[in-house]
């Protein structure tokens, strides 16, 4: 694999990998070949011999994104109640929290990626598939509006299948809710930056998730709002190979840019430097 300057800089933030917990050998789900312990961790855990990239945690990724001992957590008191008294949603909540160690499916702060300040969201597939419920879109929207306030970039890390139904009509108000926030972002020219992981579907998509002005997409990441067999049961047609893959809504141009994980450091560097006029 050709290394290109983005990659150059990229490879040298040997820092970022200290805080990746990969303590075992996996088989890669792309190509199946093996793959080491510390391969993967010198990779941000993306296969060294096909290219694809493992589902890694928030805390990973807040570590492999933002400069050592710089990020500061906003909203970790905020958790979610039941609000429609769903029978053993509490269960379901207190497992995600035993599971991932958070207090609900996102994490939102501030911190600073080559030195440039950020406000930062990652979102957390391990918590209930990443379900959008009222605490993510409180926490997304408090962050949002700190970054307006601060007149600090705003980077998004996206991975959800979807609105938390267990939350009924209050999941759904959270798109309306991010999107506003983010239409203030807009109106005072403070930058947004999605970037899409694996995988970014439901009310996710349909809302924050492709509303920045600038959208990246982890490679090989699924995005969409519903998925391929619903649409297909729907419209009675079979979709095209490879439909809502990063890769295909990059070519319909939903999506700007795909960007390997071992230099979207870099290109998020880029990008914060270029715009640090706030030109958008």
């Amino acid at each position: 694999m050709q290394v290109n300057i983005l990659e150059k800089e990229n490879l040298q933030w040997n820092k970022g990998t200290l805080g990746l917990k990969v303590t075992e050998e996996r088989d890669c789900d792309s190509c199946h070949t093996v793959a080491g312990a510390e391969d993967l961790r010198k990779n941000f855990m993306v296969c060294p011999h096909c290219g694809y990239h493992f589902r890694i945690t928030a805390k990973d990724r807040i570590a492999i994104t933002l400069d050592e001992d710089t990020f500061e957590e906003v909203g970790s008191d905020i958790g979610s109640v039941n609000p429609i008294k769903m029978i053993g949603y509490e269960d379901k909540l207190e497992q995600s929290r035993r599971k991932t160690e958070l207090k609900d499916g996102v994490i939102t702060g501030t911190g600073k990626l080559a030195d440039n300040d950020v406000a930062i969201a990652v979102m957390s597939f391990e918590f209930m598939g990443g379900s959008m419920g009222s605490v993510i879109g409180e926490k997304i929207t408090r962050l949002l509006l700190l970054a307006a306030d601060k007149g600090i970039p705003a980077i998004i890390f996206t991975a959800s299948g979807g609105a938390r139904m267990q939350e009924g009509i209050f999941s759904l108000m959270q798109m309306a809710k991010t999107a506003n926030a983010i239409a203030l972002l807009e109106g005072l020219h403070v930058p947004l930056i999605n970037v899409l992981m694996n995988p970014t579907m439901g009310g996710v998509t349909a809302s924050f998730a492709m509303l920045g002005d600038i959208t990246l997409a982890e490679s090989g990441a699924m995005i969409g709002f519903a998925g391929r067999r619903v649409i297909e049961g729907t419209i009675k047609e079979e979709l095209p190979v490879g439909f809502q893959t990063a890769e295909f809504l990059q070519d319909k141009g939903f999506v700007d840019k795909v960007v390997d994980r071992r230099v979207l450091r870099s290109t998020l560097r880029f990008l914060l430097e270029t715009h640090k006029n706030n030109i958008f």
